[in-house]
């Protein structure tokens, strides 16, 4: 079984990705569980709080693991909840830092903001998408996590994504 993680910055086609490859590949997608926690709090969140979105989080994908299908894909991860931390308050909880680490995941696919920024009540970073994404990029090597830079249009974006997976699937990409 593969569990793929999709981040990257606010308004980077990380949702509108996950949608297409569960569709495409007939596999469960996790959606991310802070914005279901974010809009029951009309936005309003301290640091504490995300402990309960990451834990939120990975319930979510515990569920979609259960079902047992060959592969399924996560719209965020836990690094994407250390970086929030660190960047909305200037830390990270020891144990949001454990779950980046440890937490598995087979691939990560980095979503590059090169696209339109779409407004949302719930976004908060519209001007440094690119230095976000670099800070994402530079977390996942630091991490040795496997990634892969997805970039371009929604459909440039979808050929790259299912290319990468089929490699996984078949062993081919590691």
């Amino acid at each position: 079984m593969l569990k793929i993680a999709i981040v990257g910055p606010e308004s980077s086609g990380k949702t509108t990705l996950c949608q297409a490859l569960a569709a495409h590949f007939a596999a469960p997608w996790v959606p991310e569980f802070a914005r279901e926690y974010l809009e029951a709090r009309n936005g309003r969140y301290a640091q504490a709080d995300l402990l309960s979105i990451a834990a939120g989080q990975c319930a979510g994908e515990d569920r979609a693991m259960q079902q047992g299908t060959p592969l399924v894909i996560c719209d965020t991860d836990m690094v994407t909840i250390r970086i929030w931390s660190e960047e909305k308050f200037g830390g990270c909880d020891a144990r949001l830092i454990e779950l980046s680490v440890k937490r598995h995941y087979d691939h990560w696919l980095l979503c590059k903001p090169d696209i339109p920024w779409e407004l949302d009540p719930l976004r908060e970073n519209p001007y440094d998408r690119d230095r976000l994404f670099a800070l994402y990029e530079d977390m996942l090597k630091q991490l040795g996590k496997p990634y892969t830079i997805i970039e371009g249009d929604r459909a440039q974006r979808m050929r790259q994504a299912t290319v990468i997976i089929d490699a996984l699937e078949k062993g081919t990409l590691r």
